[in-house]
Order: structure tokens, then C-alpha cells, then sequence
């Protein structure tokens, strides 16, 4: 209640700051006009709320690295509430004093201990303020990058966005001494923020003295400049959070000491800072532009962010109830969650499955030698068009609560991993398609329209889940763990008496690197054709809100389907029981003993493919153990994804296949037939 209390009287001071009552006026005038008191407040307040902190702060060993001290805004205002307003209004006042507290608060905690051995007053110390959970959590102060303006510069702003080019690391200089060369007078000045941190010399000696000095020519003082590490990055806006038509707008950031080298390219993070405008250096004849910047003070990536991916325990207890209520049937309750994925679309019970394994995927493996195995899977659609394949694409890019769209024809082998652009004289990094879906999903339509030397760039981003570049002189690698969904039309008319590799003008390595490849042939069934007519038809003259293709009303909404995937991604690591790993173990020997004309798809990344699918088939079910049933679901699936030398009878075209009336019994059926074949019976 008190934190609820403390929004509305922060949203009253948004909202009528113009209007404050004149004694609170005068505090805060009187604090802005008094260094020494707003320290001295500071000060105190980081006594009684951080003292474990500055004592851990004392006893590190470095005494000239730069150390951040995390404070809790709704802390701070909870203990200041004048001191809270003064620092949404006037950051850039606040900070500096902030920094000189902590330097004081730390002799004061130090004169406290008796055992000072070891402890050293540390003065690169800077405040960090997190506005997590706090007031400032609200549209004002929390606005999206394309929705600043110019009411907002100088104010405590958070922003949020993908990372999409970090700068290289230089060093600033900062405030510096200097001595005029008439009358010895020295004065310190500091480098402007807002004309490109460039230090602007007065135009005459600032001495007080009766007589004033007009000198005019000054000289550093040797020794007294203090520098800062300084970095530069430039975030976009998320592609979630816009709507169809919008461009992402971006900011450059700026990093100072401790938060420099923080994050990379294709990080999601949470900035809070400072917005201000910074003038270019005039010339002649020029018009003098005018760049809005953000003055970066605390950084958060998101994967830190727990509570903001955290599931209710609400939720959680719909999806316990739910597979309880199926406990007995479980392939059925598995086909009630997999009608709901990509609902407009009629059967294709197979796709959907695979679209649902893939998203979920396995988990990752790590050996002894420490080589990483990935846990991602990738689905490639081949098909005729009209067969809804772009429909499942935009679909999964929904589910995913990371996902970048792109399309072949538009993309080249830059704007897919990584390109070097040129930005002030110096070479940067602009990340990518598949460095910004790190840790989420990758769309890619049209696959085939990728030009031949560029689809090589992507086969070490699929398997090894690394880009290593080498461009303009910057020699790097960085990360790519992203599932890749792409689709494709095949080659004219598809023929089943060539290779996969022949009807997609995909090579076969890149083949290979696709866990599930699904072909769907447009084969002009007319009780197919009058089935789906039914269905589209029905679906213009009848509103079924909330229901799933069935008819009957389901918990499955996009909301519940995303938090679905999100919970038995973080939450359940299934191991292999010996009865999977005896039913992967030989379809994979049989597959490869059978002489197919997939022999691109018959390696050993099959193998682990069909593990992957288990695992990922397991987390579908709500299971910690990948059972029998896990496996041959896995098989059954890469059955529909071989065109031939299959092993089960009536997975000719996967375009056709609906959910059966009695799901349970119909596995019954392939699994007696799967474990016959394989001689497992």
C-alpha cells in the first residue's frame, strides 16, 4: 500500500509540477541552492540502507577500479520524498553530489570499525539508481525511444531496447586544471555534456580580486586532469512493441566507467539516465545540428530481469490442472494445446506439432571437453503456395518473446549476421537478423531467395550458434543462439523422385543443419478441398471467441500459450530414460542402414536432432523424463519429415493430415507399428 501510495502522489507531481505548494518550493529551491545540507542527506540515507554494501565496498583490493553502488529508487523516495522529486528533476545536479556522499559515508563507516586492516576508502565510486518496482515505473518516465521529446531532456528517464552497435572503448577526459599565465590564478573546468563533452575555456580569467584579471591565455596544470573510460552504443526500439508500418527508432548511449563494456550487441536492456541534447561543433556556413543523446547512469540486460519473465503461481496451477484433467488421456490433452496454435488454419496437425517442438526445443549439453551442443531446433516449411506456411511463420514469431522477421530476397549476408558501418572515423558492429534474435526465434520467408554465398554465413550461426567476424579490421565472435523458422517454396513442380536437396536448391549441409524439414504438396484432394472450404466458410459467418477447433472453449488464449512455452523452457530439463534412448538408438541405425536418397539428412546431427525433439516433446507434456512415448512422438516426427524410406504407412502428405477423433488410440497404433518395425516388440 505504501508504494501504491507513493505512484499516486508521484503521478500528482507529474501532473502539476507547475503547481506545487510554495513551501515545498522552497525546500527544494533551498537544497538545489545547498550542496553541503543535500549531501549530508545523501549521505545519512546511505548509512542506514547500504551500510553491508559500503562495508564490502571498503574491503575490496582494487583501490582504483570504479565500483557501482546499486540504490533502490523506491527506497530512496520511500525515506526522501523531496530529495526523490529533486532527483527526477534535476539528475544531473544529484548525481555528482550522490558520488561525493558515498566517498563520506564510507570515512564515516570506516571510523566505525575497529579492525581497519585491509580497508581502504574507495573513490571511484559511483551511484547507481534502479527504478525497478518503483513510481517511476509508469508512461511518463518509462517511455518508448520513438515517443521522446523535447519536454523530456534533463529529466530521469528509463529506456528500453535491443542493442544494435556497440562502440569501441575510448578514454574521456575529464575535469581538468587550469592556470592563467598572468596572475597564477587556477581554476577547474569540466568538459560540456552537451557540446560533445568538448572543455570550453572561459573568455577571461574567472579570479575574484579587487582588481580584475584580464587575462586571457591559460595552461594546464601538469598532472590534475582525471579521465574516464567512455563507450558509446546505439539501442533500438523493440520489434514487439511496435505496430504494423511503424520504424523503429533508435538513441545512442552514453557508458562511463563501470558500466563500460556491460553488454553487446543483440542484448535486450533497460536503461535509466539522462536525456540530453548535444550540439554539434559549428562551422562556417553550416547549419549547427542538434542530436539527442542519453546519458546512461544504471543498465540492466534483460535476462537479469527475472520478475519481469517470471509465470504467476496462478498460471502455473491452470497448467498443473489442466494436464491433471488429462492424466489419463495425455495425447489428447497434447492435441487440445496444439489445436489452439495458429487456430485459422484447418488440421495440419503435424506442422503444428513441429512449430510447438520447436519453439519449446531441447536442452542444451555441455561435454567434459567443454564443447556446447545446442539445445535450439530448426524447422524448415517446403511447400506449394496456398499451403499456409507464411501464416505458421507469423504465428510463431507471435509465441516467441523474442522473434526478428526478415525475408530472403531482402536480406544479403550483412543484414543476416553482422555489417560494419562507419560512424565518426572509427569502424563499429551493427548487429544483424540472427545476432539480435539471440535467445529467441528467427524467421526467415523465402528462404530460398538468399543468394548462394550468403547462405553460407548462416551455417556456422545454426550449429555452432556463433558468428565469427572479421571485418574492417575488428575480429570477433559473437553469439547466435536462436532457433531458425524458415520457409520455402520448392523449385517448380515438386518431384518425389529427386532428393530434397534437388527440389529446394538447398545444399545438403544446410539440410542437414534443419532438425524437422516438412514438405506440403498441394495435391488437389477434393474430400480435402470440401473439408476446408467448410471450415473457412464457417469460420465468415460464425464467431467462436475463445474456442478451439473443436468448438469447445479452452484456456489456450496467445497470452497462455506464451507463458506455457516460457515456464517448461525455464522449468523442466528432461533426462533420457533407457527405454527412449533404446527407441532413438535404433530408428537412427535402421535410417541409416536403409539406402534413401536422403542420405543429406542421415548424419550424425539426426541423432541428435531426434533427442532434441524428444526432450522438447517431453517439456510439451509437462514432464521431467523423456519416456518411451517421448521418443516415438520424436520419431513419428521426423517420419513426417522424411519424404521416403519411411518406416510407418499413411505419411504421404503431411498438408492432409487432421487430428484424430481418438488421439491416444491412434498412438497405440503407430507405437506398435514404430517398435515392430524397429524389432523392439
Amino acid at each position: 500500500m505504501r508504494r501504491v501510495a507513493q505512484g499516486k502522489w508521484w503521478r500528482g507531481m507529474g501532473k502539476h509540477n507547475n503547481n506545487v505548494a510554495s513551501q515545498g518550493e522552497e525546500i527544494i529551491q533551498s537544497l538545489v541552492n545547498n550542496d553541503t545540507e543535500c549531501v549530508h542527506e545523501l549521505q545519512q540515507f546511505l548509512e542506514r540502507h547500504l551500510a553491508a554494501d559500503l562495508e564490502d565496498l571498503l574491503r575490496a583490493s582494487n583501490e582504483y577500479q570504479h565500483y557501482p553502488l546499486v540504490v533502490e529508487y523506491a527506497e530512496f523516495l520511500d525515506a526522501s520524498p523531496v530529495l526523490g522529486n529533486l532527483l527526477f528533476f534535476h539528475p544531473q545536479k544529484l548525481f555528482p553530489l550522490f558520488d561525493i556522499a558515498a566517498c563520506e559515508a564510507q570515512n564515516v563507516v570506516l571510523e566505525a570499525h575497529k579492525k581497519r586492516e585491509g580497508m581502504t576508502v574507495k573513490e571511484n565510486v559511483h551511484i547507481r539508481v534502479s527504478v525497478h518496482g518503483s513510481a517511476l515505473e509508469c508512461p511518463e518516465t518509462h517511455p518508448s525511444i520513438g515517443c521522446i521529446r523535447v519536454k523530456d531532456v534533463g529529466h530521469l528517464l528509463t529506456l528500453k531496447g535491443t542493442v544494435i552497435r556497440s562502440g569501441a572503448t575510448k578514454i574521456l577526459e575529464g575535469e581538468c586544471e587550469y592556470e592563467c599565465t598572468k596572475c597564477k590564478h587556477r581554476f577547474k573546468v569540466e568538459p560540456e555534456l552537451d557540446m560533445s563533452n568538448s572543455i570550453q575555456l572561459p573568455a577571461m580569467c574567472p579570479s575574484v580580486k579587487t582588481k580584475p584579471c584580464t587575462g586571457v591565455k591559460f595552461v594546464p596544470v601538469e598532472g590534475s586532469a582525471v579521465c574516464h573510460d567512455y563507450q558509446e552504443i546505439k539501442i533500438q526500439e523493440s520489434m514487439q512493441t511496435l505496430g504494423v508500418g511503424s520504424v523503429p527508432r533508435s538513441i545512442v548511449v552514453v557508458l562511463e566507467d563501470d558500466l563500460v563494456d556491460s553488454t553487446k550487441a543483440g542484448d535486450e536492456v533497460t536503461i535509466t539516465g539522462v536525456l540530453y541534447s548535444n550540439w554539434r561543433p559549428p562551422f562556417k556556413d553550416v547549419r549547427c545540428d542538434l542530436e539527442l543523446m542519453f546519458h546512461a547512469n544504471y543498465l540492466k540486460k534483460a535476462d537479469e530481469l527475472k520478475a519481469s519473465i517470471d509465470v504467476s503461481k496462478e498460471v502455473v496451477q491452470q497448467f498443473e490442472e489442466f494436464w491433471q484433467r488429462y492424466c489419463d488421456k495425455p495425447f489428447e490433452g497434447r492435441n487440445t494445446l496444439l489445436r489452439n496454435i495458429c487456430p485459422q488454419v484447418y488440421g495440419l496437425s503435424t506442422v503444428k506439432l513441429a512449430v510447438a517442438l520447436t519453439l519449446i526445443g531441447g536442452v542444451q549439453h555441455v561435454d567434459s571437453s567443454g564443447t556446447r551442443v545446442r539445445g535450439e531446433s530448426h524447422l524448415l516449411l517446403v511447400g506449394d503456395p496456398g499451403t499456409g506456411k507464411s501464416q505458421f511463420l507469423k504465428y510463431a514469431a507471435k509465441l516467441s518473446h523474442r522473434s526478428v522477421m526478415t525475408t530472403g530476397i531482402g536480406s544479403t549476408s550483412a543484414g543476416l549476421t553482422v555489417t560494419a558501418v562507419k560512424d565518426g572515423g572509427e569502424w563499429m558492429l551493427e548487429a544483424g537478423a540472427l545476432v539480435l534474435a539471440d535467445g529467441g526465434l528467427c524467421c526467415i520467408d523465402e528462404f530460398d531467395s538468399i543468394r548462394e554465398p550468403d547462405r553460407a554465413t548462416i551455417h556456422e550461426a545454426m550449429e555452432q550458434q556463433t558468428i565469427s567476424v572479421a571485418k574492417a579490421g575488428l575480429v570477433t565472435t559473437l553469439n547466435t543462439r536462436t532457433t531458425v523458422f524458415g520457409v520455402t517454396n520448392p523449385k517448380g513442380q515438386y518431384d518425389p523422385f529427386q532428393t530434397l536437396s534437388v527440389n529446394t536448391t538447398l545444399s545438403a549441409p544446410l539440410l542437414s543443419r534443419f532438425d524437422i524439414v516438412l514438405v506440403l504438396l498441394d495435391t488437389k484432394s477434393p474430400e480435402w478441398d470440401k473439408i476446408v472450404s467448410s471450415h473457412i466458410l464457417s469460420e465468415h459467418t460464425k464467431s467462436t471467441d475463445l474456442c478451439g477447433g473443436n468448438g469447445v472453449a479452452t484456456i489456450w488464449t496467445m497470452a497462455m500459450l506464451q507463458s506455457y512455452i516460457r515456464y517448461v523452457r525455464q522449468n523442466f530439463n528432461p533426462v533420457l530414460t533407457t527405454e527412449a534412448e533404446r527407441v532413438i538408438s535404433s530408428y537412427y541405425q535402421h535410417q541409416r542402414r536403409s539406402a534413401s536418397p536422403n542420405a543429406a539428412r542421415t548424419t550424425i546431427r539426426m541423432l541428435e536432432s531426434l533427442i532434441r525433439l524428444a526432450q522438447a516433446h517431453a517439456r510439451l507434456m509437462f514432464r521431467s523424463e523423456v519416456t518411451q512415448s517421448d521418443a516415438i512422438a520424436a520419431v513419428v516426427c521426423m517420419e513426417s519429415s522424411m519424404t521416403t524410406s519411411a518406416i510407418l504407412d499413411g505419411m504421404d502428405n503431411v498438408l492432409h493430415t487432421g487430428f484424430p477423433d481418438n488421439p491416444d488410440e491412434e498412438y497405440m497404433r503407430q507405437e506398435q507399428e514404430v517398435l515392430a518395425k524397429l524389432g523392439l516388440l
